[in-house]
């Protein structure tokens, strides 16, 4: 495989809306993500009600990439051979003594099955993407509170949470005004959404004047997808896309046959009749990836239309339209901009006393880098002290170079470089930073491991 990318070879372009074109403020958000859950537990499940209350550095617990064994309690950051690296029983790290006697060193037992699919079972759950990551927090402060009352050495409140994920998120819930999500972000947007930045939208215009097929395909309903497209690019977004597919269900989207998933029609957000086939463009609900690129075939002419798919999730967007698809595959990773933030540039000249604009940095912080997990890419095994030796890659870094094409920070990063820009790709036979625009993270670079590994 070729080790240059470039967006000018793709005929057509896909993009995911939550975390991709549509960018959250993350710390608004991430309260009212874990209030919505918490609320559901306390109220309708009768969980302690102390989980209602959250201190401002109890997000610092968020970190993407970790996997919570259901049946322990036990959180886990994974290196890239299984083995564990952090851990977390509750909100409570464990010393690299209890991991070793817990865990060992060797390969965590569920690995096999997570690592093959990027998957999520029963038994664990994988925390990928900044929907998900004030549940984890919620989850281990659920353990905290079960082990101070019932003490308690396997735990049954998974269900549970899944009972407040889907209260909040169901497909009625928007309509409804059902939970605290939904309600709260259609009355108070800019608190939550950011506006897509002109370069972006320009850039999406110039995609579609240079012949490219614009997809929009989001696992949000209709009319969520509809609000948020407002908010960020205008009453007009529509004219942005060639097709927009809602309720995609993803992973489900890329790994179901047509049979098992058929394109639906919506008339007034309501899912009608299902699709024998995909003829033309528009807007859809549900839906596979086999029928769309039979579609793609057609509008572009091609008996193999090479597609590009931009995504924030690496269960749900990356590795499916890699592995079942076989897309090239954009990861944005809002991680890569974590030695970046700083001081904002525009107050580093002012004394840190003057406070406004550093304590809305400050509170960005966590979501870049969590002092409990450490680096999103490297760490150390536990209980060696030779550094050198043991600074190992994270399953999580491991999964970007093996099913992206490139990763970057946001689109913006990418937005004024001319169409035919080429990029390095991942790939086997180059370094394990090739593939990161515009910079490799810091901690994969040597001699930067002292910066970050505290």
């Amino acid at each position: 495989m070729q080790q240059q990318f470039s967006l000018a070879d793709c005929d057509v372009m896909g993009f995911d809306l939550d975390h991709t074109l549509c960018r959250y403020h993350l710390p608004q958000s991430a309260r009212l993500i874990y209030d919505s859950f918490a609320q559901y537990l306390v109220t309708e499940k009768g969980y302690d009600k102390d989980l209602l209350t959250l201190a401002p550095d109890n997000l610092d617990f968020c970190c993407k990439g970790l996997v919570l064994d259901i049946e322990e309690g036990n959180f886990l950051k994974l290196a890239e051979d299984g083995t564990v690296l952090r851990a977390s029983h509750g909100t409570k790290s464990m010393t690299s003594e209890e991991i070793l006697e817990t865990y060992g060193r060797r390969e965590w037992k569920h690995f096999n099955t997570v690592s093959g699919m990027v998957s999520r079972s029963a038994k664990y759950y994988l925390y990928d993407n900044y929907f998900d990551l004030p549940g984890a927090l919620l989850c281990a402060r659920v353990v905290d509170t079960l082990d101070e009352h019932d003490g308690q050495k396997k735990y049954d409140f998974w269900k549970d949470m899944v009972a407040a994920i889907q209260h909040n998120y169901k497909i009625t819930a928007f309509k409804e005004d059902c939970g605290m999500y939904f309600p709260e972000v259609k009355n108070h947007p800019d608190k939550y959404l950011q506006r897509c930045p002109e370069s972006v939208k320009k850039w999406l215009k110039q995609l579609k004047s240079a012949g490219k097929i614009l997809l929009l395909i989001t696992s949000s309903h209709s009319d969520y997808c509809r609000l948020l497209c407002e908010h960020i690019l205008g009453n007009d977004f529509e004219e942005y896309f060639d097709v927009v597919i809602t309720n995609a269900l993803k992973p489900g989207f890329f790994s179901h046959t047509p049979n098992q998933r058929p394109f639906r029609t919506l008339e007034n957000d309501e899912e009608q009749e299902a699709l024998l086939s995909l003829d033309k463009p528009g807007w859809y609900s549900q839906g596979n990836a086999i029928q769309l690129y039979e579609l793609l075939k057609k509008m572009t002419g091609k008996l193999d239309p090479k597609v590009v798919y931009f995504g924030d999730s690496m269960h749900s967007d990356i590795f499916p339209a890699r592995h079942y698809s076989n897309w090239e595959t954009v990861f944005i990773l809002e991680e890569l901009l974590g030695n970046k933030v700083m001081v904002p540039a525009e107050t580093e000249a002012e004394p840190l006393e003057k406070k406004g604009k550093y304590e809305e940095y400050q509170h960005k912080a966590p979501y870049f880098v969590s002092k409990q997990w450490g680096s999103f890419f490297v760490d150390r095994l536990p209980g060696l002290e030779n550094a050198e030796e043991t600074l190992v890659h994270t399953w999580s870094c491991r999964c970007i170079s093996t099913y992206s094409t490139i990763a970057i920070p946001s689109l913006e990063a990418i937005a004024d470089l001319p169409l035919d820009y080429r990029f390095t790709r991942f790939s086997s036979n180059s370094s394990a930073t090739a593939g990161y625009y515009p910079s490799p993270p810091r901690a994969l670079l040597p001699n930067e491991e002292s910066v970050t590994m505290k």
